[in-house]
């Protein structure tokens, strides 16, 4: 679509009026938010809206980040495409494969004349999204970083030191049997559990995920997820879940009811679950670094980003593209970026809306809100760190699900499970490389 229904309304207003009032140019955002999230994204795109009167961005919710992503493309196939879509960082390599269907950020910026410096951008957040030449394809949006919530409230309950120190996982591990022997019924939840604890855990040891720089060199690539290092970790998690010290709620993000209600002690979640957990949480928390096994390759390196970016859509007109670039260079803003990150904890994309924040003591106020940019920017990403950028990642990751579902359960070792996902996910590869030649 290209003119709202009131720029349509105005063209046919010319029979009865002397002067047309001049249109609007419409910008479709499809988007993956619903809740608190879901209204704060349209209270970005009612800021913008006001703000101008060349353009009109019309947003709108397709469902989870999976379903967003095939709604994407069932309408680009359709010629029915929005002008900007919301794809999670999973669905990166499979964006970057769709030959003519996407327009690169860095081209709509130059083309629209609209502010943007790829240099203001965090490295270890756009670097996800940019190639190797510092080319960026979408737009970073909603990143995060998991974490580690803390239940204060349930480790007085359990006769547990809150403050004790939970930076590793050997003390974490000695935290879950105190608690576990104090009465608490949940010591442990995480959400995302690929995500936290296979992706991100090689990223913050600073051991591949996957071969040729897990996907960045190359789309001849192959799983690694058994590992030495990967197979400890979550033979320590099965073990745990056998105790009744780790219980597993969900694939997602099922947990975060179970924490913000005040059931579980500890929580690995993303810093994006600040948004939730201040809004529905009646008890004390703070937040701390994700945990790492100390001794374990060059932990802490530093843990790499979820969330989405926003992937411009090709077949549109130069003028709506003009506004794709105004609302791209709107959400990079630093007033704009730095209340986005307060407001949900997902991290602030520039350097200066995280600095923005510091000056204006928002992290004094709120102790423990600027772990997850620390967490990501005291080290230089290594190969290992900088993210992945793998093909059919969203059904790799369900197969890796369906095999962390196995340890937990005592159906299988780590080591059976981890090979089983290696066995079953390196065909998907193959089968997307040749399929990207």
């Amino acid at each position: 679509m290209k003119r709202s229904a009131i720029g349509a309304l105005a063209v046919a207003s010319t029979l009865f009026t002397p002067l047309a009032a001049s249109a609007q140019t419409e910008v479709q955002f499809w988007h993956a938010f619903t809740g608190r999230l879901g209204e704060l994204v349209a209270a970005q795109v009612e800021e913008f809206n006001a703000s101008q009167d060349d353009y009109v961005v019309v947003q709108s919710y397709k469902g989870n980040y999976s379903e967003t992503l095939n709604a994407g493309i069932a309408a680009f196939r359709a010629q029915e495409q929005p002008h900007i879509l919301m794809v999670f960082e999973v669905g990166t390599a499979t964006m970057m494969a769709a030959k003519g269907a996407t327009r690169p950020v860095y081209e709509v910026m130059e083309q629209s004349g609209a502010k943007f410096d790829p240099d203001s951008y965090i490295g270890a957040v756009s670097g996800y999204y940019t190639t190797t030449e510092g080319d960026m394809l979408s737009l970073p949006f909603n990143a995060s970083t998991p974490v580690l919530w803390v239940n204060r409230d349930a480790f007085e309950a359990a006769g547990v030191d809150p403050d004790m120190d939970l930076s590793t996982w050997q003390n974490v591990d000695k935290a879950l049997t105190a608690l576990k022997d104090g009465g608490s019924e949940c010591p442990l939840v995480t959400a995302w559990q690929s995500w936290i604890h296979l992706e991100n855990f090689s990223a913050y040891h600073d051991v591949p995920f996957a071969t040729k720089e897990n996907g960045f060199a190359g789309l001849d690539t192959e799983l690694l997820v058994n590992g030495e290092e990967q197979v400890a970790h979550l033979e320590a998690m099965g073990k745990w879940a056998q105790e009744g010290k780790f219980i597993y709620t969900g694939r997602r993000n099922e947990g975060g009811a179970n924490f913000r209600s005040g059931e579980c002690a500890l929580f690995t979640e993303s810093s994006a679950g600040y948004a939730g957990i201040r809004a529905e949480a009646e008890f004390d928390f703070d937040v701390r670094p994700l945990p790492y096994w100390e001794g374990v390759g060059n932990a802490p390196l530093n843990t790499i980003i979820g969330g989405a970016s926003l992937w411009v859509m090709e077949g549109h007109d130069d003028e709506e593209y003009a506004g794709v670039g105004e609302f791209l260079s709107f959400l990079s803003s630093s007033d704009v970026q730095a209340a986005w990150h307060q407001d949900t904890g997902y991290l602030p994309i520039t350097a200066e809306a995280g600095e923005a924040t510091r000056l204006s003591g928002f992290y004094d106020e709120n102790p423990g809100t600027e772990v997850a940019v620390n967490q990501m920017t005291a080290n230089e990403p290594t190969a290992n760190s900088k993210g992945l950028r793998l093909g059919s990642f969203d059904q790799i990751r369900t197969i890796i699900d369906e095999e962390m579902e196995a340890i937990w359960a005592g159906d299988k070792t780590a080591q059976e499970a981890m090979d089983s996902a290696v066995e079953r996910g390196n065909p998907l590869l193959r089968r997307f490389e040749q399929a990207n030649r």
